[in-house]
């Protein structure tokens, strides 16, 4: 009967801990999708002054404007550039 429980408890274990990795593993932000994401267009999330956060590809980026000029929440703007994961976007009129 021990033997049982202990096969069921380390079974658990081991599922909870596959599901954890998983999870991690589809939440990240991939290191290189970065650069993909240049010359995509997007919108303004939060104000950008002098940073924010920006909405590209249906994913939530840090931003801040390329030229430094203050950019309005709901602004619609194109990714230029990219500085580790901080975003550097500019204005579209």
């Amino acid at each position: 009967m021990k033997l049982i429980a202990l096969i069921a408890i380390l079974t658990t274990v081991a599922a909870v801990a596959t599901l954890i990795v998983v999870a991690l593993y589809l939440h990240k932000k991939a290191s290189t999708g970065h650069i993909k994401l240049i010359g995509e267009f997007g919108q303004v999330d939060t104000d950008l002054d002098p940073e924010g956060t920006v909405i590209v590809c249906g994913e939530l980026w840090r931003a801040r404007p390329n030229d430094g000029v203050h950019i309005l929440k709901r602004a619609r703007i194109r990714v230029v550039d990219f500085q580790e994961h901080l975003a550097l976007v500019e204005r579209c009129d």
